[in-house]
């Protein structure tokens, strides 16, 4: 397609995607590595608030060179045509990303898709030769994240996953002072979103028609939608998103995890939690969540409350000062925060700040990409893989569970105190919201026993063969026709 202006583009933006979808792409398509005086050549795929962002950081970069756009919605494509004519870009532009990964004068991608594209697109551009970086959570099941690593090594591509945290060298020093054992022995990691989401009220069911809504599905059912919107609220909605936990909790998880001496997976993993929202909604994932990582040094805890401090308010709950992020609680103190970590003694006196910032996960992907040395990614495809996986896991725990009373929750966790008390204090928060947990109960799930070699689960504790069955099968699910990752990429 090629660019035009927003209301010409409108008028006459096709909305049928190509009718043969080809699993791998010709190596004459490959495009070579970029030399290391010349711009690189590169292409947004997904146009929301994300994909602009990622727009307007690269057309102010004299080393990149904003070659394509693409988004199934062409007034996406439309808005964004207009924010790279701002700066004299007129970039060649698509509703279907097949048009974009064949093209020869490409260096790199941008996937900046729903989740559930992510895995697909990063595999279809390794085979194009583009090297990729992918937004988090880098994967929508635990399956795709291992296709994504095998494809990245045998295209030899650079792969740079969108948990930008890992960017950050203050961060990096304040991980490094905990580990060393300023604070003393790391007690338990607790990882909140107080993120407050009020549902999604039901509509009746629509289909859009100003673009090709099964291009949007792609590896997903075919549904009509029953809820207001299209864009964004696809997150709370299993088929395309993976809530909050994936949303915003991957970066709160990818975080703590660098406070483990070690790579490996949890020894087991358990969620509970619910939807306490208002009586018409549609979403599907919680909006209250409590997903438990057991480690043999300490257990991670992520926490998502979705509903206000109290009724009333538009403001969320604090632990340790901070809404969001992390709270490493040691023998001597606590480390706390996200962007500007801060040290704490046990009395909530600072010990010591560290900076924010100090580096950024756009040169670190440009710079390996010149060099052609994965090594050198803050955030590579086996990195992004572990942290999607760990969100997945307390996806699926939370997916088998059924309604359970506080008291039978409560004895679930007893024998980790610290997770006990996180339980209690996640319980006094839902009754300040006037939640009556016996009307209303959580939904607990239990314990995926897992793999530390693979990515599989070994066993459900106490459970039945055909809670593993359902358990091994959301690992991968089945994704639709013809939008489907071959077992050998």
């Amino acid at each position: 397609m090629s660019t035009i202006d927003r209301r010409s583009f409108l008028k006459s933006s096709t909305l049928v995607a190509s009718s043969t979808l080809a699993s791998r792409f010709l190596p004459s398509a490959w495009a070579a590595p970029a030399g290391a005086n010349e711009a690189i050549r590169v292409a947004v795929i997904g146009l929301g608030n994300q994909g602009t962002n990622h727009l307007k950081r690269l057309l102010v970069r004299k080393d990149v060179k904003v070659t394509a756009l693409c988004d199934v919605d062409p007034e996406r494509i439309a808005r964004s045509l207009e924010v790279a004519t701002e700066k004299s870009v007129r970039p060649f532009t698509s509703t279907d990303a097949r048009d974009i990964l064949s093209r020869a004068d490409l260096d790199a991608v941008m996937v900046v898709t729903c989740n559930h594209w992510h895995a697909l697109l990063t595999v279809w551009a390794c085979q194009a030769g583009k090297d990729v970086y992918v937004e988090k959570p880098m994967t929508h099941t635990v399956w795709e994240g291992r296709k994504m690593i095998e494809a990245a090594a045998r295209y030899q591509r650079i792969v740079q996953v969108g948990t930008h945290y890992r960017s950050g060298s203050g961060t990096e020093e304040a991980i490094q002072y905990v580990r060393s054992g300023q604070l003393g022995k790391i007690n338990s990691v607790h990882a909140p979103a107080y993120m407050m989401h009020g549902g999604t009220s039901r509509h009746a069911p629509w289909y859009p028609e100003t673009l090709n809504y099964d291009q949007f599905c792609g590896p997903a059912p075919v549904t009509p939608l029953d809820r207001g919107k299209l864009h964004y609220d696809w997150h709370w909605v299993w088929a395309t998103g993976n809530g909050q936990l994936g949303n915003n909790g991957v970066h709160f998880l990818d975080l703590a995890v660098r406070l483990l001496p070690h790579t490996n997976p949890p020894r087991r993993v358990l969620s509970l939690g619910g939807r306490f929202t208002r009586a018409d909604d549609v979403s599907e994932t919680p909006n209250t969540q409590l997903a438990v990582y057991d480690f043999p040094e300490f257990p991670i805890v992520y926490e998502n409350r979705g509903l206000p401090a109290k009724p009333g308010v538009n403001y969320s709950d604090q632990v340790g000062g901070i809404r969001y992020g992390i709270m490493a609680n040691c023998e001597g103190g606590y480390l706390a925060g996200l962007v500007g970590l801060t040290a704490f003694d046990p009395n909530g006196k600072v010990i010591k700040k560290f900076a924010a910032g100090g580096g950024s996960h756009h040169n670190n992907f440009f710079d390996a990409v010149r060099s052609r040395r994965s090594q050198d990614l803050a955030a590579p495809v086996e990195v992004g893989h572990a942290s999607a996986a760990m969100c997945h896991y307390g996806n699926i725990s939370y997916r088998l569970g059924e309604a359970a009373s506080p008291d039978k929750v409560t004895q679930t966790l007893e024998a980790l105190p610290a997770v006990a008390a996180m339980n209690k204090s996640l319980q006094q928060h839902l009754a300040v919201n006037q939640i009556d947990m016996v009307k209303r109960p959580l939904r607990l799930g239990p314990w995926l026993e897992l793999d530390q070699v693979g990515d599989s689960i070994n066993a459900i504790h106490q459970g039945t063969e055909s809670q593993l069955a359902a358990a091994r099968y959301l690992l991968r699910e089945t994704p639709r026709p013809p939008y489907v990752i071959p077992d050998v990429v």
